[in-house]
């Protein structure tokens, strides 16, 4: 997340080499984004408010940023619905799945299908994503040379057994260790250096 695009492109190119390429906005959600490969299935969403929307309340908590930092991420769950309604039998309250859809710079429309947790962890957990067929996942042709080598989430001692098991229901893949904070954590390496990030 980051105040500003230009402001979280320049911010990831400093640090790794690597330069986020326009990826579109999100139309009704007040915000816009850049995308980078960070090897197969895996991508760093660069998002910040766009100013040619009226500011939503995500655009508004990304103006509050001093500087870029983690403010969230997804993981695919395979078939989202299955995915749901398992959690929901299994007592875990969920919003969605819901459509969402954004038009590339080359005018091709990309679809996904999101789910979010109502108890995200104190933002530990994941919202869910999965990509429509005829989309094609930004890792592919977003711009390449970073890799993601590490992520991993803390939590405060009392919580880490509850959030271990729910992490382990959620199939995450996210190890979490004992922190002050509920914090997470991200090492992304590129070929100029390692960009080592955490919210």
């Amino acid at each position: 997340g980051s105040p500003d695009l230009d402001q979280g492109i320049a911010f990831i190119e400093n640090v790794t080499g690597v330069r986020a390429a326009f990826g579109g906005v999100h139309p009704g959600a007040g915000t816009r984004n850049a995308l980078l490969s960070l090897g197969t299935d895996r991508y760093l969403e660069i998002i910040a408010p766009d100013p040619n929307q009226p500011a939503s309340d995500d655009a508004r908590d990304l103006r509050k940023l001093e500087e870029p930092v983690i403010v969230g991420w997804a993981q695919h769950p395979g078939d989202i619905e299955a995915f749901a309604q398992r959690l929901k039998s299994e007592g875990v309250e969920v919003v969605g799945p819901k459509p969402g859809s954004r038009k590339r710079p080359d005018g091709r429309v990309l679809n996904w299908k999101t789910l979010a947790l109502k108890d995200d962890g104190n933002g530990l957990f994941p919202f869910f994503i999965e990509w429509s067929p005829d989309s094609m996942h930004p890792s592919i042709d977003a711009p390449q040379g970073c890799s993601l080598e590490r992520f991993e989430g803390f939590a405060p001692d009392p919580t880490l057994a509850y959030l271990r098991r729910r992490a382990n229901l959620l199939n995450l893949d996210l190890e979490i260790g004992p922190g002050k904070n509920p914090v997470l954590h991200a090492i992304i390496a590129g070929p100029k250096g390692r960009l080592d990030i955490a919210f």
